[in-house]
């Protein structure tokens, strides 16, 4: 397998750095896109297992870090927090089609792939949903617990939000209070209509497989629910004893079976829509 790194300077100043997996021998056909969530990154965890595994079954697979996820040149250790604090969910979404557009038109693969494929994890479900319903050529999209809306503050938090302009996200498992300016707030209030998933759901043409952990605790099981009822094309899959990681931990020592049969539902949704001559 090739594995090569990439980076994109969207905005002056700014990185997003990213991988590529290709299988050995001819130029894939197909290729997919991996989307990480919310104080998330693309080593993380399973993200490469899952990378490794979908290039093994013939795609290409390109993953990436958003510019302001507070990841830099170390690829494990959130070192810029200032950056983070300011990252939107127009910005995610705008990098999302930005890496997209350069994998349908081959500018990051040997050749471009006859068909492309999305996968998004929690916040980034909700952007790759976003990302399928304005860009047609998206021919399979995967969605890992993801969530069906952005808007995830009490009232309370919003005043004190707009009072001190800036507030603060555990990160559980390396103890930093992770900063999010106003400007996150700001940025979905005022683009409302684009950031709404529910809609966008109902726009995505491609096939579409929700993957959903019933003991996700993170993002209950009724966002998953409430994506199937609005998709036009969606099949849900609710995984017994899954939580929001599918039981994966970073880093990762060992694929969970709960992870393993994650994998393989979406090994065989892209094997059926991307490398399926008939599709």
């Amino acid at each position: 397998m090739i594995h090569l790194p990439f980076t994109r300077d969207p905005r002056r100043g700014e990185t997003i750095r990213g991988d590529v997996r290709i299988p050995d021998g001819p130029a894939p056909t197909s290729a997919v896109v991996v989307v990480h969530g919310f104080k998330g990154f693309k080593d993380w965890g399973f993200f490469p297992h899952l990378c490794q595994h979908l290039a093994a079954a013939g795609h290409a697979v390109v993953s990436f870090n958003f510019a302001r996820n507070g990841i830099s040149s170390d690829p494990m250790e959130f070192t810029e927090l200032e950056s983070f604090a300011t990252n939107t969910f127009s910005l995610e979404l705008d990098e999302v089609r930005l890496i997209l557009d350069e994998v349908l038109e081959g500018d990051l693969l040997p050749r471009a792939p006859k068909k492309v494929g999305l996968l998004g994890h929690s916040r980034g479900g909700g952007q790759a949903i976003l990302a399928a319903a304005e860009e047609p050529r998206v021919a399979a999209l995967v969605t890992w617990a993801s969530v069906s809306h952005f808007d995830r503050w009490a009232d309370e938090t919003k005043s004190e939000w707009r009072e001190l302009g800036r507030i603060w996200a555990m990160n559980t498992r390396t103890g930093q209070q992770m900063p999010l300016d106003l400007s996150l707030l700001e940025d979905y209030e005022a683009n409302r209509e684009r950031l709404d998933i529910p809609t966008a759901a109902s726009r995505v043409v491609s096939p579409w497989l929700i993957l959903h952990g019933l003991e996700d605790t993170t993002v209950p099981p009724d966002e998953a629910r409430t994506l199937a009822e609005a998709a036009a094309d969606a099949r849900m899959m609710l995984l017994n004893d899954a939580g929001h990681t599918f039981q994966a931990r970073h880093p990762f020592e060992a694929s969970p079976p709960e992870l393993d049969e994650a994998v393989r539902y979406t090994i065989q949704h892209f094997e059926r829509h991307l490398l399926s001559q008939d599709s």
